[in-house]
C-alpha cells in the first residue's frame, strides 16, 4: 500500500559516528551520517519505520540547513551557501558541515563532538510518499520512499519528536480501525450468502 503525504514535519534520529576535522587553522568540519537506509527504527512496540535508499533523491538541492538540536537560531551551515554538503551513498545520507570559526556556539559544539560528548544526529523532513506493510506477526512497518528534507541537526539526545510519533500512532490506529471495519463487512457479506 502506497500513500502520499506531506503536511506534518517529521523528525527522525540516528546514532552516528560523527567525526571532526581541522583542515587548516580556520576550517573546522563535522561530518557523518544523518540517516541510515534500510535500518528499522522502532517507533513504539510493534511499529517500525525505515528510510528507503531513494528517499532523498529529489530533495538534496533544496535549501537545507544544519542546526544544533533543531534550533533554527543555531545554524551551523547551509547547502545554499556551500557550508553544508549532503550526499547519499549505499549506506545513507552523509553530510559535511564547514563551521564558522568565529561562531562560539559552533566551536563549542565542535569541541563536544571531538571529545565524544555529542555524537548523534537527526533530520527534519516531510513525508512525500510512503508504503505500509502489515506483517504476519502483527507488527507494522512504514517505508519512507520519498521525503522533502528541510534540515539536519547535530543533537545531544536524539529522539523521535513526540508530535511526529503521536501523529504516526494516530494514523496507525485509524488504519487498524478501517481494517477492522473491512473485516466486519467481509464476514457479514459471507454470512448473508
Amino acid at each position: 500500500m502506497s500513500k502520499e503525504r506531506g503536511s506534518l514535519v517529521q523528525i527522525r534520529s540516528a546514532t552516528s559516528d560523527l567525526q571532526t576535522r581541522n583542515e587548516n587553522d580556520d576550517e573546522f568540519i563535522i561530518e557523518g551520517y544523518f540517516s541510515v537506509f534500510n535500518q528499522e527504527a522502532e517507533l513504539w512496540r510493534g511499529a517500525f519505520e525505515v528510510i528507503a535508499p531513494s528517499a532523498f533523491n529529489d530533495t538534496l538541492s533544496n535549501d537545507i540547513r544544519a542546526l544544533i538540536n533543531h534550533d533554527q537560531t543555531l545554524v551551523l551551515g547551509r547547502n545554499k551557501s556551500g557550508t553544508l554538503e549532503l550526499k547519499t551513498d549505499s549506506r545513507g545520507l552523509w553530510g559535511k558541515i564547514r563551521l564558522n570559526a568565529k561562531d562560539t556556539d559552533a566551536m563549542n559544539l565542535y569541541e563536544r563532538v571531538k571529545r565524544g560528548d555529542v555524537d548523534q544526529c537527526s533530520f527534519g523532513f516531510n513525508i512525500i510518499d510512503e508504503s505500509t506493510e502489515f506483517r504476519e506477526d502483527g507488527t507494522v512497518k512504514w517505508t519512507i520512499n520519498k521525503a522533502d528534507l528541510h534540515e539536519v541537526s547535530v543533537v545531544t539526545f536524539p529522539a523521535y519528536e513526540n508530535t511526529g510519533v503521536q501523529a504516526r500512532h494516530a494514523q496507525y490506529e485509524e488504519m487498524q480501525e478501517r481494517r477492522l471495519e473491512q473485516r466486519k463487512l467481509e464476514v457479514k457479506g459471507r454470512l448473508n450468502k
